[in-house]
């Protein structure tokens, strides 16, 4: 019949137009900011850093080295390296970033800092209210801003970062056991007893 699929197609149409209205898992709006709905674990919007414990300058991963200000696309992470260095989460001395802003007007949320960042210190956010009067400034975030805790980053995305957690003890483990082989090597040199001399002749 001439227009059947036209038809089969309106009726379709119509049947989830009335569904809408009576079917709650169909009920596509939500009163917005009264009602929400909440973002999925895989949601990415703008990056954040990882700190770890209660101080967030003491605790942060990032150790400065520019990989992500080199790689983002749209050249919106700014970073200056610090002049001195502190233990980072595994003891290491590191340099710090002494600044790091980015420009949120200017960031494309692609994810390539994350993807890039050697120590898992910079993360993607869910929080997406970042509107201001402020045009300028109101959206260049600083590191004070941008810092936010590995429990925040649980919360934000658990799956992620249970396995990042899991890495990085790894990591601190692997070290941990190597640091204390060559401690217990160097402690059994130092208790050796020294060679004698070869005796002389008489």
């Amino acid at each position: 019949m001439l227009g059947e699929g036209i038809l089969k197609g309106l009726a379709e149409t119509a049947k989830n137009f009335a569904g809408s209205y009576v079917s709650k898992e169909r009920l596509t709006t939500v009163q917005y900011p009264e009602e929400r709905v909440k973002p999925i674990e895989a949601t990415r919007v703008f990056p954040f850093l990882v700190f770890d414990g209660a101080d967030w300058e003491a605790g942060l991963r990032c150790v400065a080295c520019q990989i992500c200000e080199k790689e983002c696309p749209p050249k919106c992470i700014y970073i200056e390296k610090s002049q001195d260095k502190k233990p980072d989460y595994v003891g290491k001395q590191q340099f710090y970033p002494a600044r790091f802003d980015i420009d949120v007007s200017v960031c494309m949320s692609c994810q390539i800092c994350v993807e890039v960042c050697p120590f898992e210190a910079i993360k993607m956010d869910t929080e997406f209210e970042l509107a201001t009067d402020d045009r300028f400034g109101g959206l260049l975030q600083d590191r004070g801003q941008l810092a936010k805790s590995n429990e925040y980053y649980h919360r934000i995305h658990p799956t992620e970062a249970t396995e990042v957690d899991a890495r990085l003890a790894e990591e601190k483990a692997k070290l941990e056991a190597k640091a204390k082989a060559a401690a217990e090597a160097a402690a059994a040199k130092a208790a050796a007893p020294a060679a004698k001399p070869a005796g002389g002749g008489e």
